[in-house]
């Protein structure tokens, strides 16, 4: 009995073994037939596009006036605020507010009482005198008079 049961594993061992050498064997074939269709897929060096499109990502990046990261305006302190404000949160939850000095200090107490922010030290008067000249309110009320329309009648 012990021969027959020898026989058999060996059966085992050697379908095993087929079965693994082909499905590598599927697997290099349907990579070699992707290669063929699709010849740049095993290429891994970066394309000029890509590489143009990394350049392209610098963080301090000024166009128009306006840092390209955030949407702030270019002015004295910009940086100040990105390294403070933005370390937190988005720069939009800023630029959705409009505020003056004493009410950007009392945000700013705020978060340092609720929000565990550090005290700012001499950085605080930088980033209120920024966002107190750049951002302060506007006082628009309701929503311009409309002019220049042309009314119609309508017709029962």
């Amino acid at each position: 009995m012990s021969e027959e049961f020898d026989f058999f594993n060996h059966v085992k061992k050697v379908y095993r073994l087929l079965l693994l050498l082909f499905s590598l064997f599927v697997l290099a074939g349907s990579s070699l037939v992707y290669y063929l269709v699709n010849p740049g897929f095993f290429n891994f060096k970066k394309s000029p596009e890509i590489q143009i499109a990394v350049e392209e990502l610098d963080p301090d990046r000024i166009e128009n006036g306006i840092h390209v990261s955030t949407g702030f305006v270019d002015a004295e302190g910009l940086m100040t605020v990105v390294r403070n404000c933005t370390a937190c949160h988005s720069s939009k939850l800023i630029l959705q507010n409009r505020m003056n000095a004493e009410r950007w200090n009392a945000t700013i107490k705020w978060m340092q009482e609720t929000q565990n922010l550090p005290d700012l030290g001499k950085n605080q008067e930088i980033i209120v005198n920024y966002l107190a000249t750049n951002y302060p309110p506007v006082d628009t009320g309701r929503r311009a008079i409309l002019t220049n329309i042309e009314w119609y009648e309508l017709k029962d």
